[in-house]
Formats: C-alpha cells, sequence, structure tokens
C-alpha cells in the first residue's frame, strides 16, 4: 500500500510534459560568449571563466592601465559590520604590466608623486615608495594580443572581508573556492568600461550573532562582490586646489618636486567635470538615479529631495547640469557610468554615506554613490508618534508622523548627494537659519500655547551655504573670482565648522554641533526640555498603534526620555568653548576667541537642570505601562536601543536617571573641556574655572529634593557624578586635570558629611577608598607629551638635539 501512495505522488508531481508521455527539449543555451569594449573578454560560462585580451604591451611592459574598484553589489545586512549592498571602495589606479612569463596586477602608489617635468625626479620619488603586486597571471597569445584567466583574481577576497569579519569578532572565515564563482549573466563590457559580478562565499566557523542572525543558514556568508574596471579620464579636466574655509571634500597627495618655498602636500578638491559647450548648455549633466526598490511614497520623498540641488547648481551657473532620474529596471546599479541613490535594508537601524568613485591622480569624480537606510525613517516616525501620539498618523496633516519623517527623508537625500557631489559637513550651518543640508538637522519642535507645533519641523531646500560652496566648487571662475567670493561669503556670515571640530562632545567649537537647532545653543536647551516635559506629561498608550503590544512603548520612551542629549553637548561646548575659524594668512579673518564667561556660566545653569531630579522621574501611571519585552532570538542584540532592566520585570527609573545624568556628566566632565577651562582661566581669572563648575556641580547634586520619591534618584545622580570625577582622574592625561578631579572628589566627599542616609554613607566609603588608593609603583607619575622630533638629520638609533644639526 505505501509503494502505491509513493507511486502516485511521485506521478502527481511529474512534469507535465513527462505525464503526457513527451519529452521536453530545452533551448540550447551558448557556453562561450565573447565581447568587444574596454578590453575584450571571452567567457565560458560551462567552466565559469573569465579570460581576458589584451593588447600588446608597450616596451615598459605596460599592457593596460586603468582605474580599479571593487564593491558590494549584495550585502550581509548587519549595520554594526557595515558590509552593505552598495558599499563600495575607492578607486585606485591598476596596471596590468608583462613582467617574464606573467601578467602582473599592480596598484599604483599615487600618494607620492613628482612633476613629470624631470623623469629621473619621477623615478626617485617612485622608487622611494612601494608599489603593490596584487596578482599575477599565465598568460597566452593570441596572434600579436595577450591572454590572461582573470578569474582567480575575481573570485579573490579583494575586499579583504575575511579580515574584516574577524576583526569585528564574528568568527573565522575562509573563502569557499567550490562555492565562489564568477556570475556569467551579470557581465557588462562597454567601450569604457567593464563590470564583473562575482558569488563569494565566506565559510565561517564559530561564528556570532551579527552573521549567526542575518545569514541563511547562520554561518555561511554569499555576497556579491562588483568589480570596475574603468578607462582613465583623458586630459580635459581641469584640476582645483581645494580651500579649508569652503566645506569641501579633497584628495592629497606629497609633491617632492615642489620648490622649496611651496608646500609639499597637494589637497585638491573632489568633483565631477562640469563644462559648457560652445551655444553655453551643459557637454555632460550630472545625473542622479534613485533606487526604483525604494517604495512610495518614500521614492518620491527621494526624488523631491535630490532635486534641492538643482537650484544650487542654477546658483553656481548650470542651470542644466544636474538632474534627477529613476534609475532604469535594466541598469546594473554599481555600474561606473550611474550615479546611484540605493535604498538599503539591514537588520537594524544605521547610518547612510554619501560618497563614491573618483580618479586618485585628480579627485575626478567618476561615480556617486549614496547608501540610505531603510530603517531610519521608522525612527524618526517612532520619535513623533512617542512626542505626539499616533492620532495624526497616516492622515496626511502637517503634523502626521509620516509626513515629517518623509520631510527628514528628503533631507536624508540632498544630503548624502551633497557628499557625493563633493560637500563635507558644515556643522555651523544650524546656528544661522537652516543654511545647508550638509549639517545634520534635529527636528525643530517648538511650544506654542502649551503644546507641541512641528510646522518649523524641517526646513526644504538647500541653503545659503550650499549655492555658495557649489558656486565655489563649480562654477567657471578663476582664483581671483573664488578668493572673492570666500570673502563675501565670511562678510555674509556663513561660518563653516568641519566634522571633526563638531562631531565629538571633546570638541570646543560653540557652532560646531550635531543634531542642534538655534543660534543660542542655551535657549534651544531650556525649548528642547520644555518640548521634552510636555512629551513625558502626555505619554500614554497612544504613542502607540491600535493593537500594537503596549511593551514596545519601552523602544517609544528612550528617544523621549533622552530627547535632550544633543543639545545638552551643544549647550555644553560654551563651557570651555572657543570660537575660531580656518582662515588663510591675509584674508582678514580674526584669531581665536575664548567665549565670554557669562555665557559660559548661563551654559552651566541650564546643564545642571537637567540633572534635577524633578526632571528625570515619571509618573507611576507611565512606569506601569513599561512592562518587559518579549525576546527577539532573531535579531542580534535586540535590547540594545533600550534602557538597561536592572529591576527586572519592573522598569527601573533610577537607572534611567542614571544614564540621564551620566549623559550630562559625560559633557561638563570631558578631560578636553576641564582642560580648557582650566587654561582659559589661568590666562584670565574673570573665566569660569574648574573650581566654580564642581562646586555648582555639588551644589546641584546635593540640592533638597521636591518629594521624598525622587530621593533615590537624587543619591544615584550623585553617585553618577562621584564615579565620573573618579573616570576623569584616571583617564586624564593632564597633571591639572587630575588634581581638578581629585579636589572635586574631596570636596563632594566634605559635602556629602552632612547627608545622613544608606547611599552617603556608601557613597563616602567609596570616595575614601579611592582617595587612599596607593600610588602604582609602575607608573608614580604621569608621562610628560612626547617632543616633537626636532633633527632633520640621524640614523633610526640617534636622537638630534637641535633642530639644525650640522
Amino acid at each position: 500500500m505505501r509503494r502505491v501512495l509513493f507511486t502516485l505522488l511521485a506521478c502527481l508531481f511529474l512534469p507535465v510534459s513527462a505525464q503526457a508521455g513527451f519529452s521536453k527539449v530545452e533551448p540550447k543555451e551558448e557556453t562561450t560568449i565573447s565581447y568587444e569594449g574596454f578590453f575584450d573578454l571571452k567567457v565560458d560560462k560551462t567552466k565559469n571563466t573569465v579570460q581576458a585580451i589584451l593588447p600588446k604591451p608597450g616596451k615598459d611592459g605596460v599592457i593596460l592601465k586603468m582605474i580599479h574598484t571593487v564593491g558590494l553589489r549584495a550585502g550581509l545586512g548587519s549595520n554594526p559590520l557595515g558590509l552593505d549592498r552598495g558599499w563600495w571602495r575607492g578607486g585606485e589606479i591598476l596596471v596590468f604590466r608583462k613582467i617574464g612569463d606573467k601578467i602582473i596586477l599592480e596598484v599604483e602608489n599615487t600618494k607620492y608623486r613628482a612633476k613629470p617635468d624631470n623623469p629621473l625626479e619621477v623615478r626617485a620619488v617612485k622608487d622611494s615608495f612601494a608599489t603593490s603586486f596584487i596578482a599575477s597571471a599565465p598568460y597566452t597569445l593570441s596572434g600579436d594580443r595577450i591572454v590572461i584567466d582573470m578569474t582567480p583574481f575575481l573570485t579573490s577576497d579583494v575586499l579583504d572581508l575575511t579580515d574584516e569579519l574577524k576583526e569585528a569578532k564574528q568568527g573565522s572565515f575562509t573563502v569557499a573556492k567550490d562555492r565562489t564563482l564568477v556570475d556569467t549573466s551579470n557581465i557588462l563590457v562597454f567601450p569604457d568600461n567593464v563590470e564583473i559580478d562575482v558569488f563569494l562565499t565566506l565559510a565561517g566557523s564559530n561564528t556570532k550573532s551579527e552573521v549567526s542572525t542575518t545569514t541563511a543558514n547562520g554561518k555561511d556568508v554569499t555576497l556579491v562582490q562588483h568589480h570596475s574596471f574603468v578607462r582613465l579620464p583623458d586630459d580635459g579636466y581641469e584640476t582645483r586646489k581645494s580651500d579649508p574655509r569652503t566645506g569641501v571634500i579633497d584628495i592629497s597627495y606629497y609633491d617632492y618636486s615642489a620648490a622649496l618655498d611651496e608646500p609639499i602636500e597637494t589637497r585638491l578638491a573632489r568633483r565631477f567635470r562640469l563644462e559648457k559647450d560652445e551655444n553655453g548648455k551643459t557637454k555632460n549633466p550630472i545625473i542622479f538615479y534613485i533606487d526604483p526598490g525604494a517604495p512610495e511614497p518614500i521614492r518620491s520623498a527621494l526624488v523631491e529631495g535630490a532635486k534641492w540641488w538643482e537650484d544650487a547648481f542654477a546658483a553656481a551657473g548650470f542651470p542644466d547640469g544636474y538632474r534627477v532620474e529613476l534609475l532604469p529596471e535594466d541598469a546594473h546599479p554599481m555600474d561606473i557610468r550611474y550615479n546611484v541613490v540605493q535604498w538599503v535594508h539591514r537588520q537594524t537601524r544605521g547610518w547612510s554615506y554619501g560618497g563614491g568613485i573618483s580618479d586618485p591622480r585628480t579627485g575626478e569624480m567618476l561615480k556617486g554613490q549614496v547608501i540610505l537606510g531603510s530603517l531610519r525613517v521608522r525612527q524618526d516616525r517612532m520619535i513623533f508618534e512617542g512626542l505626539a501620539g499616533t492620532a495624526k498618523t497616516g492622515t496626511g496633516a502637517k503634523n502626521d508622523p509620516v509626513e515629517l519623517s518623509l520631510a527628514r527623508i528628503r533631507q536624508l537625500s540632498a544630503h548624502e548627494i551633497g557628499h557625493s557631489l563633493g560637500f563635507a559637513h558644515n556643522f555651523a550651518a544650524s546656528t544661522y537659519g537652516r543654511a545647508s543640508v550638509m549639517d545634520y538637522p534635529a527636528p525643530d519642535v517648538r511650544v506654542k500655547d502649551g503644546k507641541l507645533d512641528f510646522s518649523h519641523a524641517y526646513g526644504v531646500g538647500v541653503g545659503s551655504w550650499d549655492k555658495f560652496a557649489a558656486t565655489w566648487l563649480y562654477a567657471d571662475m578663476d582664483d581671483k573670482q573664488r578668493e572673492a567670493l570666500v570673502r563675501k561669503s565670511i562678510k555674509d556670515g556663513l561660518v563653516y565648522v568641519k566634522d571633526s571640530d563638531a562631531r565629538s562632545i571633546s570638541t570646543g567649537h560653540p557652532r560646531g554641533n550635531i543634531w542642534d537647532n538655534g543660534k543660542d545653543p542655551v535657549e534651544e536647551l531650556k525649548s528642547v526640555m520644555a518640548v521634552r516635559r510636555i512629551a513625558l506629561d502626555a505619554f500614554g498608550p497612544d504613542r502607540i498603534a491600535k493593537g500594537q503590544p503596549v511593551a514596545d512603548l519601552n523602544s517609544v520612551i528612550v528617544p523621549i526620555y533622552l530627547y535632550h542629549r544633543y543639545q545638552v553637548a551643544a549647550a555644553g561646548k560654551k563651557i570651555g568653548g572657543m570660537d575660531f575659524n580656518y582662515a588663510l594668512r591675509g584674508d582678514g579673518q580674526p584669531g581665536a576667541k575664548v567665549v565670554p564667561a557669562d555665557e559660559q556660566r548661563e551654559a552651566l545653569n541650564a546643564l545642571l537642570k537637567t540633572i534635577k531630579p524633578s526632571e528625570l522621574d515619571l509618573r507611576n501611571d507611565v512606569i506601569a505601562l513599561l512592562t518587559p519585552t518579549i525576546d527577539r532570538w532573531g535579531i542580534a542584540d535586540s535590547k540594545r536601543e533600550l534602557f538597561k532592566q536592572t529591576a527586572y520585570p519592573a522598569f527601573d527609573v533610577i537607572t534611567a536617571a542614571d544614564t540621564a545624568a551620566d549623559m550630562t556628566f559625560d559633557v561638563l566632565l570631558d578631560e578636553k573641556r576641564v582642560a580648557r577651562v582650566i587654561e582659559f582661566n589661568r590666562r584670565d581669572a574673570n573665566q569660569l574655572g574648574m573650581t566654580e563648575v564642581l562646586t555648582r556641580i555639588t551644589e546641584q547634586v546635593l540640592s533638597p529634593v521636591e518629594t521624598p520619591r525622587e530621593q533615590k534618584i537624587a543619591a544615584a545622580i550623585t553617585a553618577r557624578y562621584a564615579q565620573a570625577l573618579m573616570k576623569l582622574h584616571d583617564s586624564a592625561q593632564s597633571t591639572a586635570v587630575k588634581a581638578s578631579a581629585y579636589a572635586g572628589l574631596h570636596h563632594l566627599k566634605v559635602e556629602l558629611s552632612n547627608v545622613q542616609t544608606n547611599e552617603s554613607f556608601w557613597l563616602t566609603n567609596q570616595i575614601e577608598s579611592f582617595l587612599k588608593r596607593p600610588a602604582t609603583p609602575i607608573e608614580p607619575k604621569v608621562s610628560a607629551n612626547p617632543l616633537p622630533p626636532g633633527g632633520p638629520i640621524g640614523g633610526m638609533t640617534q636622537y638630534e638635539t637641535c633642530w639644525h644639526c650640522e
């Protein structure tokens, strides 16, 4: 009976042709295909091989010189690892060179150069720095042409992904050669470029969560590695030296043929080639293609935001020089000929990126490549729902969280394309209006008649800074005209603060901040705290959609409770702050100026209010909603963005308050900030000093609470302050900073003697134990900063004691 049933089932699943007694004839597929283009290829689909047919070499053995870049057409989907769909590596000069019986693939070292006037000088520089042979292959001859098998190189781990995964502590990986092969259906050959996809399989052992939760079987990582081989651009591109005042992205190299009175380092602005014909029309407009895989209404928002740059290029004299289209369905997104904005998915929320491929010799942009993470917009919607509830979600109203999130998507599209166009962040732009899409925009939510007003949440279009930067980078001007443009921008108050002087809380420029608003960061902090209070007072079940698990409110409460986090950092930069610019000699800009003492004290007062227990407590009915979340085993560290559950299953307000207080103390007691306060007070005794700062903090953390329920929160904040001082003492490299931290701890211990609680007894004991620690015998003193090398002459074992030794 079983045998009959099995036979019957087998018949049911036979193809129709077999059941009917007909044989199915498959069309015969051509197994070997030849391509003609930039260089010719012969592809054997059966053997999965790719042969390159190359021209004969020159006298120096060079066969071809090109730009080569590698990226990922298909990625891993883990934000912490960053191996995303669309991820790329910048271009490098690749040379096919015949040496003996092999063809060598050599990457040229373009970082060190000499002008071609003196070939011997060029040779001296070239021989002084290492080149890189990255592959070799035997060759055969076909007439006067050279044939090599490219397959081993194409299928190798060119991106060093095994090392990337190892360094990320995700396990051990090796290239699985039996499962790594060229995708012969995705080989594209054109007159100026060759594009090849490769299925790259990395076999893993002892894999960790970021890999085990994003791969199909938890251990084997199969990605699609993409190679682009690109003809070198012609000599018609005009390089442009960068200017530190303009906020453009640059490339740099060292020119050893520079005259003795000229700098050896040369910085070139990175930009697209943009030229006009004899009729004044743009020859080859810059076109950015939007990923049609983005769903509506996101796709339209991406297109609209991308089009904002049309105004900037019109201001630069190229009204027809930039446009936006949807990527054709048959286009390969990694094809060097397309500037692409890709909608990329990951397991967890993460960053978006803008950049692309450029000629490493000149900085000419060849391909813009933008990665936009798809989950960020959902986080934005959640935050707006956390602020005002879900009643307006999906209604299309101005305060609809979906519409507000789409406004952010337009900004994001313009921002990341701006990086591809050649523009760096300008983190001062938010202090003089919405002057640039290259700032990080916090939603400008205001309080109006006691309610939250979302009508100013995000701006529309590029700003005054963007038009200036685009004009400087792309307009047809001579050096004198560009300098005049820069000086006008300075006169007009278009301030620029670069990434490295703004992103970290350690930085000291009072206008260099991220995710902030307003000319005055202290007044804006007060406004943000008012918005936070209204949102927390109204927090309830309506902050999530009907039918959604109530436990999801744990995710919503975090960005609302910490809504002030970036404005705290912005206001904190007034303390020990110093206004400065990136002046060139002779441009008339003033020197650095310390933030006035009264402004620093005002900032300190505003920051101390963020650690008041009354600001950090939550109502009982709100706490009751914050029930335990359901574990999600399919996502790596699914609770990474929640408050720690130290009182599980109850929500622990003391822990949340401790987190918020730690955020403020991180800003106030940042090592570099403390060092600046000490230095500025040394120069001027009227300036804010650390004794004053620490006294004010101690007064705040030990001030009487408003209600008995706040006492435990106050004790936790005091303990966090003490631990912040201990951390500062042990990590500081400056003896002055260590001394301030030590004095602060001692003062806190003395003041704690007036507080008779269990927490104060415990904390006093902790401080005493810290202060009485024996000195470490191996390191009894703080090392001085190393003396910069001064001797231009001497071997590795010699130390010259003068700057100009004979």
